[in-house]
């Protein structure tokens, strides 16, 4: 019966200090979750938890506005190749017809690709290296009332170049899209 009388302090002096190890990791956790919820007025667990669930809330209510933004942003892309015009809406629902922009030169088409996401354009080139034709294209892009963001030229080989270009449109830009490739290309038909 001694050696149980002996045992049961030191057991419940080793679970006090077990629960304090607890009640002290609940607290830091408790300062950390404070410390990320905004605008916090007071530091007691009831209005941690309180004011942590309702940003939750916030945050889940502000994922759901934007994700149905996204589903509702529309994007439409043109892309010349060759002879053929190929229009793709977002829907894949795609349209194509031959259009023919022959001209005499001795250079193959350019192969224009742009994509558009609110006042956003992409723009992609593919064609055959001439000396200034960069700053050339890059010149037919801003007379269409597009400021240029940033452009990229990645040569080929010795003869052939592509090019990306991001633009944002203009207050006087009201083109649509295939309006915009087409004008596009016949300005960069006339230097190449």
């Amino acid at each position: 019966m001694v050696g149980s009388l002996t045992r049961a302090p030191l057991l419940a002096q080793e679970h006090v200090i077990a629960e304090r190890k607890r009640r002290e990791r609940i607290s830091q956790s408790l300062l950390s979750l404070a410390a990320l919820i905004p605008g916090l007025k007071k530091k007691d667990k009831n209005s941690v938890l309180g004011d942590a669930i309702e940003y939750l809330k916030q945050l889940q209510e502000r994922k759901a506005r934007l994700e149905e933004q996204i589903a509702n942003r529309t994007v439409e892309s043109v892309k010349f190749v060759k002879k053929t015009t190929q229009f793709y809406v977002q829907d894949d629902q795609t349209s194509s017809s031959d259009e023919n922009f022959d001209t005499q030169s001795k250079n193959p088409f350019p192969d224009i690709e742009a994509r558009v996401s609110n006042k956003d354009v992409l723009i992609r080139i593919h064609c055959e290296t001439n000396k200034g034709c960069i700053s050339n294209i890059i010149s037919e892009v801003e007379k269409l009332h597009l400021s240029v963001l940033n452009s990229n030229a990645l040569p080929f080989g010795q003869a052939t170049l592509y090019i990306t270009i991001v633009a944002q449109m203009d207050d006087e830009f009201s083109m649509t899209l295939r309006d915009l490739v087409k004008t596009l290309r016949e300005g960069l038909l006339n230097f190449m």
